[in-house]
């Protein structure tokens, strides 16, 4: 005879307590909805940071900074972990001035926050357990029947044993792996950029003045991407995209061998750098979600999209995935259901548009600088020259902030 299984009734289930599964259970418990946030790991055991800088780092536009401000989960940072972005470098090839973009120019604070992953999960779960959001973590997704009605998941629990959660909204923010996503055969465009990303923190012997520097050049290591972020204290954390030979060939450098190869791709331009930790590298994809709605099932930060992270605007577009499907629950009639068709359709209409945005941006740059073609590369230098002009400098400053 067949074991009784658990039942639990949600309004919205968020599957993944990751950062952008925190932030929606957060910010959709706070617009009144009943919410429950499962996940296969605790992360609640996870170990919270120490002296050691995460090499996990996010920049976080000042737009999504006031949402968080709302939500109440930025006054639990550490002050003294936020690096501040007032400005922004750019090199083009071997161009002997850079694109700089400042605050001032538009007359803002900041164009954006750096943060460790480790520092903003746990904000997001103090804020999480403050306000007594449901969770059910240490659960293995077995099975997803979704309908009009409602989506139905089973799970696999210590507590429960199997448990069946119904819920008339499903949020999927489990990783661009995603269980839900595969489960679903919800189809996905993906191209591998045959390129890796390394990632590790320095101290920098010059300050950084809060500027945060990148540059494109294709040279016979291939095309390289490197950005140095500021960090407080005189930190920086990079990200240098490179084919993944010249990735290995990295890996094998002494901690001085490495740092004076960064230092030398970033033109020396903050002295000498010392290795805070060791490099870690992950392979760079760009996957996109054909549609981030499937019935009452709505794909959301990397289960929907991964760009490049050139722009560092990964985590914005998932914490704008949350942003705008609440918008757009707001504007339902009463009669109106939250897994309503036409409000989930207008959702994946608003949400493909913005993806498409920032993957003409990011894919879009990544092959003009790969190209070994003289004249696009003189078409590019032309435009990048171009760009320092006023209107177009305005122009990114304000895409930048407002994302």
């Amino acid at each position: 005879m067949e074991n009784k299984r658990h039942t639990i009734n949600a309004e919205v289930t968020i599957v993944g307590a990751g950062l952008v599964g925190l932030a929606a259970a957060i910010a959709m418990h706070e617009s009144g909805f009943a919410v429950l946030l499962v996940d296969n790991k605790n992360p609640n055991l996870m170990p919270k940071n120490s002296a050691v800088w995460d090499t996990r780092i996010y920049a976080i536009s000042p737009q999504n900074a006031q949402w968080l401000k709302k939500l109440g989960v930025w006054q639990h940072l550490n002050p003294a972990r936020i690096g501040e972005m007032q400005g922004m470098e750019l090199w083009a090839d071997s161009t002997e001035h850079p694109l700089c973009l400042t605050a001032d120019d538009i007359h803002a604070q900041d164009l954006g926050y750096i943060l460790e992953a480790g520092e903003l999960q746990h904000a997001l779960l103090l804020k999480v357990n403050a306000l007594g959001i449901q969770t059910l973590f240490d659960a293995q997704c077995d099975e997803l029947k979704t309908s009009t009605q409602q989506a139905t998941l089973t799970l696999s629990t210590s507590t429960f044993g199997k448990t069946e959660i119904n819920s008339q909204l499903l949020l999927a923010a489990d990783s661009s792996q995603s269980w839900v996503r595969k489960h679903l055969n919800a189809p996905v465009k993906h191209k591998a950029y045959e390129h890796t990303a390394v990632v590790a923190n320095f101290k920098v012997e010059k300050s950084h003045k809060n500027i945060a520097r990148q540059w494109f050049k294709n040279d016979e290591n291939g095309l390289q991407v490197l950005a140095w972020l500021p960090l407080p204290d005189n930190t920086i954390s990079i990200v240098w995209s490179v084919v993944p030979m010249f990735a290995e060939h990295l890996l094998t450098l002494s901690a001085e061998e490495f740092s004076e190869k960064v230092a030398e791709a970033g033109n020396h331009l903050l002295g000498k750098l010392s290795l805070l930790n060791n490099a870690a590298t992950y392979p760079l994809v760009l996957q996109t979600a054909q549609s981030s709605v499937q019935e009452n099932v709505v794909l959301m930060g990397d289960a929907a999209h991964v760009v490049h992270p050139m722009a560092g605007q990964g985590v914005n577009l998932g914490f704008r995935d949350v942003e705008n499907l609440l918008e757009i629950l707001k504007t339902k009639n009463p009669y109106q259901k939250i897994n309503d068709p036409q409000l989930l359709k207008h959702f994946a209409r608003a949400r493909k548009v913005d993806v498409a945005k920032m993957v003409l941006l990011t894919d879009g740059l990544f092959e003009l600088f790969n190209s070994q073609n003289k004249v696009i590369k003189q078409v590019r230098n032309w435009g990048f020259e171009a760009t320092k002009q006023g209107y177009l400098k305005e122009l990114l400053l304000n895409q930048a902030v407002k994302l």
